[in-house]
């Protein structure tokens, strides 16, 4: 089968080669596309196409593809502009950012963190950084940060409102460069809440100078300004690509404080479309940075590009650390899912195998509990749990574990022709993960009957005597391990008698579908976590974040309801982090969720997000590991100051 695909992708490379399908972007305003040999440096030399030098210019992958409104920049409204394409990269900066490697919060706009001003840990201080400006030269100061949480407030319409108000009863400046804040709840975490511990937060502070003269609710934001090192200097109409340029006060970024200056004079973020044309892209040095490829595409970019870098120089290739994990999730307050027999049967029908193969060639760390098997997760959560996870009977006495995922992969990529695989069963769990549930259509079947299901011309029924059709949400031509994902679960579903539909979308349509319910079963990952106190992103879990279908949910997109994951967050939020009840009550979180699977976690995300390193030295790799190859996270920007012209 990977032979096959291979094969079908290297013909639909060679047909690009062959029609020049690979030119200038057509949608670009400056179509010179002038090569005029290799670049020495300056003006002169390769240009980019739209009409930078190359080797000033790093050019990197859209991770959610084309934009369908590129002037609707606004962060805190829906539908707006994909982040991935720089804003959240290059320009907005957070309170607090991650260093993956030493796995701790760092300081970004603010100076300090979080100091309790009593013993209730409900107000705080902190100061801000000095000597910041916005990228139009205005000074930031507190008090931008004390109006966009006004803002918050004052606008309930906004979609990040709820969980903020909930958090933050106010936050105040008290002069400049020093902020106040008095919080509805003991709180033990307050940075980790509004600041970043993986993918970024959604608390992006404004500038006060601008947005005090809009209405938030409806002004595009259609030329940003930020904090960050990169201003945007153009975009395509049709939304295909956005440049950005260093500011010529980098210094003044927070970048520019806090680390150096960063290296190329130009990112250009850009979609080019089908896999493909992102791998010809890559071929012919077109594309610095790729974000997520299948495993068949490695396969011809590194035979033909010997610039071409993986995370790792050979099996799995790929890092397996990327901190949230894949599945389908359920809206539970749509009728047959609200039933956890249903959600049940649905994972008994589910040959994981075969799933794990057909969305990346086996290459994939299975996970049965809601945080995501990084290497210390699955030293805190998955292997702790393995015992409770064998005892674990469902309502009718069946045990579902299967403890044995790991070495019947390995079987499985063996008869694949892999080399390089594990022979040790405790590295075999490392690599492919502590075990996951069994394929059981006998189970499944004899759970659904219970539950008022009937079976036709080898068709399930719903209780109402209507054909059972599932429609799942899925990426279109962005994260294409989900999107894959999706395809292969339907596959194994449909093999079970259910009818199912994948339903692809565009970046804008496929979250604003999951923030209102627009969903019945979504190939989502609202389960993620890089410390091993994961109390931030349970967060989201509290029934208190539940809103009707049709309203934009702060957090809890599946509507799950549960009275003890509720209880437990409240007490894990009154906890030191290195309380040892915070792991205790993750852990019995995870107990709940393993039990009523309101999301059902199949794998941790593995990333083929390889790197082209002929125009540009010092990209991270396993063995150049300042940081992790986390390209569509905020922290990107910190980055930057390492990437340096090849001369090439």
């Amino acid at each position: 089968m990977k032979n096959v695909k291979t094969i079908t992708v290297l013909l639909l490379v060679i047909v690009l080669v062959l029609s020049g399908c690979l030119g200038n972007n057509k949608t670009s305003p400056k179509t010179s596309g002038t090569d005029k040999g290799e670049n020495s440096g300056g003006s002169t030399g390769k240009m980019t196409d739209v009409g930078t030098p190359r080797s000033e210019t790093l050019i990197v992958d859209i991770l959610s593809g084309r934009t369908a409104d590129p002037f609707r920049m606004n962060p805190y409204m829906a539908g707006s502009a994909p982040q991935d394409a720089g804003l959240h990269q290059l320009l907005h900066a957070h309170l607090w950012e991650i260093d993956t490697v030493k796995g701790e919060q760092i300081p970004d706009l603010a100076a300090t963190f979080p100091e309790p001003l009593d013993d209730t840990f409900t107000k705080f201080s902190f100061k801000v950084q000095e000597g910041l400006a916005w990228s139009d030269g205005t000074p930031f100061t507190a008090h931008d940060v004390e109006y966009t949480a006004n803002m918050l407030y004052e606008n309930k319409e906004l979609g990040y409102s709820g969980y903020f108000t909930n958090l933050v009863k106010r936050m105040k400046a008290v002069d400049d460069y020093t902020i106040e804040v008095e919080t509805n709840n003991p709180e033990t975490r307050l940075s980790q809440k509004l600041g970043v511990v993986i993918w970024g937060n959604s608390f992006r502070v404004v500038p006060k100078h601008i947005w005090e003269n809009e209405d938030p609710t409806q002004f595009k934001y259609s030329d940003p300004i930020g904090i960050g090192p990169y201003k945007l200097k153009d975009r395509d109409k049709q939304g295909n690509w956005f440049l950005w340029e260093k500011r010529e006060d980098w210094e003044k970024s927070d970048v520019g404080k806090l680390v150096g200056e960063p290296g190329p004079k130009y990112i250009l973020f850009k979609s080019y479309g089908p896999e493909e044309k992102r791998i010809m892209a890559a071929i012919q040095h077109d594309l610095d940075i790729l974000q997520d490829i299948t495993p068949e595409s490695w396969d011809i970019i590194k035979s033909k590009n010997e610039y071409a870098r993986a995370w790792y120089e050979s099996f799995p290739y790929a890092t397996m650390d990327d901190p949230c994990e894949r599945g389908m999730s359920f809206n539970v307050s749509k009728e047959p899912y609200n039933d956890p027999d249903v959600r049940w049967a649905l994972a008994l029908m589910t040959d994981i195998k075969n799933v794990s193969m057909a969305t990346f060639g086996g290459m994939l760390r299975v996970s049965p509990i809601q945080l995501p098997p990084v290497a210390v997760l699955q030293e805190n959560y998955h292997k702790p749990m393995i015992g409770w996870l064998k005892d674990f009977e469902l309502s009718d006495g069946y045990k579902p574990f299967e403890e044995k995922y790991a070495e019947q992969i390995v079987e499985v990529l063996k008869q694949q022709g892999i080399d390089g695989l594990p022979a040790d069963t405790e590295e075999m769990v490392d690599i492919f993960g502590v075990g996951w549930w069994k394929y059981d259509p006998e189970q499944a079947a004899k759970m659904l009957k219970n539950a008022g299901f009937s079976q036709k011309g080898g068709k399930w029924m719903l209780p109402n005597g209507k054909p059972w059709e599932i429609t799942i949400n899925a990426p279109a031509d962005f994260e294409i391990q989900s999107m894959r994902l999706a395809f292969a679960v339907a596959d194994s579903w449909r093999k079970n008698g259910v009818e199912v539909n994948v339903q692809q979308m565009d970046a804008a349509t496929f979250w604003d579908s999951e923030s209102t319910g627009g969903f019945e079963v979504g190939s989502y990952w609202p389960a993620c976590g890089l410390l091993p106190d994961t109390t931030a992103q349970m967060e989201g879990w509290h029934k208190k974040y539940v809103v009707p279908n049709g309203k934009q949910a702060p957090g809890n997109r599946a509507r799950w309801e549960n009275d003890r994951v509720s209880n437990l967050i409240d007490e894990l939020n009154a906890l030191q982090s290195d309380d040892p009840k915070v792991i205790e009550n993750i852990t019995e979180i995870n107990k709940e969720f393993v039990k009523e699977i309101p999301f059902l976690p199949m794998v941790g995300t593995s990333k083929f997000v390889p790197v082209d390193t002929y125009y540009w030295d010092g990209i991270q790799t396993s063995d150049n590991a300042y940081e992790g190859p986390w390209w569509w996270w905020s922290q990107f920007k910190f980055y930057t100051p390492h990437f340096k012209p090849s001369g090439r």
